[in-house]
């Protein structure tokens, strides 16, 4: 059996706010630690069916990366819904609830960029 070994790494300042986040694979091509400003890592327990999680985000990252990331992270979220159960209409909404807190986010950043 193959083995992979994910480390990750996080830089706090004096109030354990996360100043930096890297990330390497024993698998990763590159061979040296990626640089990250925010990360959601999720495992499900099964015995207790529940999620655990742990999202950290570095001090540095902007508003408008957080809402990319979490566009984003929707997005793929629903991706992999779809290839785990087929559930196109639902894959659908997923992407549609995605897209709408999307746009809702750009007006807001709109309308505080003019005030």
């Amino acid at each position: 059996m193959n083995k992979s070994t994910i480390t990750i790494d996080v830089e706090m300042d004096e109030n354990r706010v996360p100043e930096a986040i890297t990330w390497n694979a024993t698998d990763a091509t590159s061979g040296k630690p990626q640089k990250s400003k925010a990360m959601m890592l999720s495992f499900w327990d099964g015995e207790e069916k529940t999620a655990l999680r742990i999202d950290l985000w570095a001090k540095t990252m902007m508003v408008d990366e957080m809402a990319d990331f979490f566009y984003q992270t929707m997005m793929t979220m629903a991706d992999t819904y779809g290839r785990a159960t087929n559930h196109a209409d639902i894959v659908n909404d997923m992407k549609k609830s995605a897209r709408e807190f999307y746009r809702k986010f750009r007006e807001k950043q709109l309308k505080e960029n003019k005030a």
